[in-house]
């Protein structure tokens, strides 16, 4: 047999075999996420509480929840009718389709949120591990990824890219950068500074000129974790892109949805959206640039 042909049928089943081994472990993690986007603003929420009456010495509220809240409790459980839920009940994907998108306990449905956050971090991850096949480089990506799908589905829900996701993601692409050399870190640590003042002098200009807040401050963060990823040089192309994103949305959402103009409208998403695919796509789209 000729050795080219088991070279190529060798290399097939290896890849095969590590595109299986990802989209079951992306699911795993696309769960995962499901509790992190559904607990941290939760978790945020009662810590901002807690802050503010210490501050104001004020007494507990009798209706404050005293049950603690964390990533991993408690257990979860149907938000209609209490109904814990069960290992097999909570298998990604295959327990949704298996009943039916329904809970066993009350039989109200589930969100279809669920297996769609866990199938989309499935398809992104199998594209960051072809692109990059099995090295150091793909787990690194594969948590920047990750953390971007979590601020999406978070900024989406709350308008909140919390400090917890996109501060540690910053420092994460510094020392990354520092051990692997993916960018220089000298371009890293540009990267993260003009990532930050670049939106942060928009939004003071546009405060300035008009009296209202453009942007929240999760957004300078985000920018700036994503240039400590990926080189100052990225963020011409995550910030043309994302605008561009954000301008054909904010249109479609004001012709077909009635949206107004003061209407608030997430920015992270297209940030986040931006800045993964400068992390596979970068180099070739710079070409395009002036």
């Amino acid at each position: 047999m000729d050795q080219t042909f088991v070279d190529l049928a060798f290399s097939a089943d290896n890849n095969a075999l590590l595109i299986a081994l990802t989209v079951v472990f992306a699911l795993v993690v696309g769960s995962f996420l499901n509790v992190v986007i559904l607990r941290l603003p939760v978790m945020m929420d009662r810590a901002w509480r807690r802050e503010c009456k210490q501050l104001l010495d004020s007494p507990p509220l009798a209706t404050e929840h005293s049950e603690p809240v964390s990533l991993a409790y408690p257990p979860s459980t149907c938000p209609h009718c209490g109904h814990r839920i069960r290992p097999l009940e909570n298998i990604p994907v295959l327990s949704y389709v298996f009943m039916r998108g329904r809970c066993s306990g009350c039989q109200e449905r589930i969100s279809l949120r669920y297996p769609v956050v866990e199938i989309v971090t499935a398809l992104v991850s199998v594209a960051v591990v072809l692109r990059f096949g099995p090295t150091w480089h793909t787990a690194a990506a594969l948590m920047f990824t990750w953390a971007l799908v979590a601020l999406t589905v978070i900024d989406l829900d709350y308008q909140l890219l919390p400090d917890s996701i996109t501060l540690p993601l910053l420092w994460a692409g510094l020392v990354i950068n520092q051990m692997t050399g993916v960018v220089p870190l000298q371009d890293a640590l540009w990267g993260a500074v003009f990532g930050y003042l670049s939106l942060w002098s928009v939004y003071w200009g546009f405060k300035l000129l008009t009296g209202k807040e453009g942007m929240g401050y999760g957004d300078f963060k985000l920018l700036a974790a994503l240039g400590a990823w990926l080189g100052w040089m990225a963020l011409p192309t995550i910030v043309l892109l994302s605008s561009l994103l954000g301008a054909l949305t904010g249109i479609c959402m004001m012709l077909f949805k009635g949206m107004k103009r003061d209407n608030p409208f997430p920015f992270g998403p297209f940030l986040a959206g931006a800045g993964w695919v400068a992390l596979l796509w970068g180099q070739e789209l710079r070409h395009y640039w002036p």
